[in-house]
């Protein structure tokens, strides 16, 4: 990885919520180990999120901008992890009240940035960025995939003939292997769209705008998603498609929210541990359960007898006190020895990277599942929303998971999750298990020197300093 002397300034702009920030931030990391100067634009009390990238990268500039008012936000509220999901649209909206101060800081410094890269949710940076006749890269944390279903049903907003057809099915015939979803599988803000509202235009005028882009920046590699990130280079009519990842953190950097108990308790309770005999389980920075699926999950792990470390989101802004997220009286005690019940964030990438751990049940979101690829464990899929059940299905195509629930508001069944989560650590998985240990080792090869995504990084860097 050659560094380049003077290299080019660069804006990137994550969108507030933990699953957006943290790849982007990972990226930026590679970007200034490559020579490029950063600026990162943050509001007011996402600043402290920046502190482990700027202990390691001083270099990097901040330009904080206080967050604009919404009604539908609380007052001090900048970061998704403290809303529930429903709150995407009015963040959004919020943030493209950026625009006018944004514009106005550009246009007032004597050393602008010549780029700005930004997250997918932040696509009025395009028409921005045309304002000023820079280019904008559209970073995607979530993979190939997504952006290939995203670009066809906004561009052609396909719609159910019956409304209340949840099964209803949209065919994507371009897309490779022409996949059909049932309509509740489609992307969860996609499902929410209103054709003719005026806010819901300005959403769908967002995702047009990553499609007019300049580049895409995407947080995947070649064998994972090759057949998607081609299709995505014909679909655009360009070759500034960028497949970068699976996008780490730095060894040993500490970062998220937090936690019941330390880091150091839940390494040295796996030390204990055997190899590949522990299920972790997580539902992201976001999922909340109610407490009838906390309750069938509960009776899964007590039933499938494995050791396990069950990380519990805490209920947010809206949801209703007593009934979400409570782990179930006495569960503790009866599973005492072979579980560990984490409230608040884990150390997530720690804990799947940990020779004890030998399969992750998820609800699949993007981040999650490159790193559960990453450390070589089985995936065992509860898609709930957004991108997830896209990436469920990838996950069975490439032979790594298996969907043994799916939906957000579904109960699971708990000798449906006893069985898949006692054979996942049992050796019954073989074949699925040599798949995995596969896909790490294409993984790990990609990040470094002369793979394809550490390629893709330094071609992106030279397209960056050519502009």
């Amino acid at each position: 990885m050659a560094i380049p002397d003077g290299g080019a300034h660069i804006l990137v702009f994550p969108f507030p919520a933990q699953g957006h920030m943290l790849p982007i931030l990972d990226l930026t990391h590679q970007l200034v180990l490559r020579g490029l100067t950063v600026t990162i634009l943050v509001t007011t009390n996402n600043h402290s999120v920046l502190h482990p990238l700027l202990s390691r990268h001083p270099s990097i500039k901040t330009l904080i901008l206080p967050f604009p008012s919404h009604p539908s936000i609380p007052a001090g509220v900048e970061n998704m992890k403290d809303l529930p999901i429903s709150s995407f649209v009015p963040m959004i909206c919020a943030l493209r009240q950026l625009h006018d101060p944004l514009l106005h800081w550009f246009r007032s410094n004597p050393s602008p940035p010549s780029v700005i890269i930004s997250d997918g949710f932040l696509g009025w940076t395009h028409h921005l960025a045309c304002q000023l006749s820079i280019p904008r890269i559209f970073f995607s944390p979530s993979g190939a995939v997504l952006m290939s279903l995203l670009n066809c049903l906004w561009r052609e907003t396909p719609q159910r003939d019956d409304p209340n057809d949840l099964d209803f099915p949209i065919s994507f015939p371009n897309v490779p292997g022409s996949p059909v979803y049932p309509w509740c599988q489609l992307p969860s803000l996609y499902l929410r769209y209103v054709p003719g509202d005026p806010e819901w235009e300005l959403i769908r005028d967002q995702f047009l705008a990553n499609i007019a882009s300049w580049g895409i920046a995407i947080n995947s590699f070649t064998d994972l998603e090759g057949p998607y990130i081609r299709h995505l280079e014909k679909d655009l009519g360009h070759d500034r498609v960028w497949a970068l990842g699976p996008l780490q953190p730095p060894a040993h950097t500490e970062r998220g929210g937090s936690m019941s108990v330390s880091a150091y308790d839940v390494m040295s309770w796996l030390d204990k541990r055997e190899d590949k005999s522990v299920v972790y389980v997580c539902f992201g920075s976001q999922a909340v359960l109610a407490n009838e699926q906390m309750e069938a999950l509960a009776v899964g792990l007590e039933r499938s007898g494995v050791h396990f470390i069950w990380c519990v989101k805490e209920a947010t802004i809206g949801h209703v006190a007593r009934k979400y997220s409570m782990v179930p009286a006495g569960f503790e005690d009866r599973v005492a020895g072979r579980g560990f019940v984490i409230r608040g964030w884990a150390p997530q990438v720690l804990i799947l990277r940990h020779r004890a751990v030998g399969s992750f049940l998820t609800h699949c979101g993007w981040n999650s599942v490159l790193e559960g690829i990453a450390a070589g464990v089985l995936l065992l899929a509860w898609p709930m929303t957004a991108d997830q059940f896209a990436n469920a299905k990838l996950l069975e195509k490439v032979g790594v998971g298996e969907t043994v629930c799916k939906g957000v508001v579904t109960v699971p069944n708990s000798d449906v999750l006893a069985k898949a989560m006692a054979e996942s650590v049992s050796g019954k998985r073989l074949k699925r298990q040599v798949r995995v240990m596969e896909l790490q080792k294409a993984a790990l090869e990609a990040v470094k020197d002369d793979g394809s995504s550490s390629n893709d990084l330094d071609r992106l860097v030279k397209e960056i300093n050519g502009v």
